[in-house]
């Protein structure tokens, strides 16, 4: 492939690393991770609301991986309530698995702009060494593609299997017990999911640039050559 081609599509790559890294610090600091409604069962059974009456008692809560908030709704109007993971819900969360979470999105954070630097290093330079040619490319878009499906799979997990949202709803409630109505994940837990399919698409642009996956042997030589098979 012309070395213009290949300028463009490391430019390309770089561009869409970089994306991602932005992208992924935004969505860290949000509280548009997962959005629901929480039904307030003993305001509802102590009044038998049916039908209609039932949505005096369903309530909203959003939150991101720091903080968030929540509207209480118990027959008497909407009561907003402002909390945060860090100290506050740090003893009834899966504090492990959050804190993972967050770790996994500064990793993908930076071997996002670690990869993005190399794209460009790669468009305007020659490499000179091998993590700085194509093996290189395709361990740091290999990275941040795991990290971000495992962001996913582990913030998953936090709020489907260890019900995050009822822990949170039910969070300083003595009296009231509230029970998860309608959840869903909002903006930033997708923008994740985008991230890692562009790192993904990176890695398909590094083949489509004419490198060989790392570790493939060529079928022309059985001996590996050196900076020489890095060079344009």
């Amino acid at each position: 492939m012309p070395a213009q081609q290949k300028k463009l599509i490391f430019c390309t790559a770089g561009l869409l690393s970089l994306a991602c890294a932005l992208g992924t610090a935004a969505a860290v600091g949000t509280q548009l991770w997962v959005k629901g409604t929480i039904l307030c069962t003993t305001g509802a059974l102590l009044v038998n609301a049916t039908g209609p009456e039932l949505h005096k008692f369903i309530g909203e809560i959003q939150y991101g991986l720091f903080s968030g908030q929540r509207v209480r709704q118990c027959g008497l109007g909407g009561r907003p309530f402002q909390f945060s993971f860090f100290p506050d819900l740090l003893k009834i969360i899966p504090a492990s698995i959050h804190v993972s979470v967050i770790l996994f999105c500064t990793v993908l954070i930076v071997f996002a702009l670690v990869g993005a630097g190399f794209f460009m290093f790669n468009a305007f330079g020659s490499p000179y060494e091998t993590l700085h040619g194509p093996t290189g490319l395709y361990l740091w878009s290999f990275i941040a593609c795991s990290c971000g499906c495992l962001i996913m799979i582990l913030f998953s997990s936090e709020v489907k299997i260890h019900h995050l949202s009822e822990k949170i709803a039910n969070f300083k409630e003595g009296t009231f017990t509230f029970k998860t109505h309608s959840e869903q994940f909002a903006n930033s837990f997708w923008t994740i999911l985008v991230c890692s399919l562009l790192h993904f698409i990176n890695a398909l642009l590094i083949r489509f640039a004419g490198f060989e996956f790392p570790f493939s042997k060529s079928k022309d030589s059985g001996t590996i050559t050196g900076a020489v098979d890095l060079m344009y």
